[in-house]
């Protein structure tokens, strides 16, 4: 498939799937005319890049993590390692770090909104303060 479908089927930007490619995140074959083509498998390798890039990995780690896992599924593939799997250790904690900080930044605005809300009745809003210049 060329590109623009992966893009299409994907969710993932032309640009991006490019950048996949020159960081060796991804692989297609070439037309006689120099185009790229991609197997099928591309779609779910894009959606699994896609989800270890939100889950705050860089592009240099998931390098070293795409060959030991399926696309297909995310398993572990054949060649996945000791060393993959406390490298993933690793990674869980540190999301669950990041979690933890994200609930205790929501407790805080829960507080404020909270206090902020006993003030003003039910239904209005404080107006902003506009803009002068």
């Amino acid at each position: 498939m060329r590109i623009g479908e992966l893009a299409r089927r994907s969710g993932v930007s032309e640009r991006s799937l490019r950048y996949y490619e020159a960081q060796g995140l991804l692989t297609s074959e070439r037309t006689p005319g120099g185009q790229r083509d991609f197997g099928e498998w591309a779609v779910d390798r894009v959606i699994r890049i896609q989800a270890l890039y939100a889950a705050g990995l860089t592009s240099k780690k998931i390098g070293r993590l795409l060959p030991c896992m399926r696309d297909t599924d995310g398993a572990p593939s054949a060649i996945a390692t000791p060393r993959l799997v406390e490298e993933l250790h690793a990674e869980r904690e540190r999301i669950d770090r990041t979690i933890a900080d994200l609930v205790r930044s929501r407790d805080v605005l829960d507080e404020v909104i909270s206090a902020a809300s006993s003030v003003f009745p039910t239904g209005l809003r404080a107006e902003a303060p506009s803009a002068v210049g």
